[in-house]
């Protein structure tokens, strides 16, 4: 089973480097480009013989404590068979 964390800013918490990348894109030529917002990415192996429900609960946990800051930063977990 595999786990997957979407780590992002906040839409409050402005983003210096999305706004970097934009810039760059649009200097590209890419004028459609209005806005990014740049995040982090963790997938994570989980071990067999672990359900979906605990796996569900200790990544939350662990995303929560560990791989996010929820004072500027939002998570998404998805969990895959």
């Amino acid at each position: 089973m595999t786990a997957r964390v979407y780590v992002t800013l906040k839409t409050t918490v402005l983003d210096p480097q999305g706004q970097t990348v934009r810039a760059a894109l649009n200097g590209l030529g890419y004028a459609a480009i209005a806005e990014v917002r740049q995040g982090k990415f963790f997938e994570i192996a989980l071990a067999s013989g672990t359900t979906v429900e605990q796996a569900r609960k200790d990544v939350e946990v662990i995303a929560h404590e560990v791989l996010a800051n929820p004072v500027i930063e939002e998570y998404r977990v998805e969990i895959l068979d």
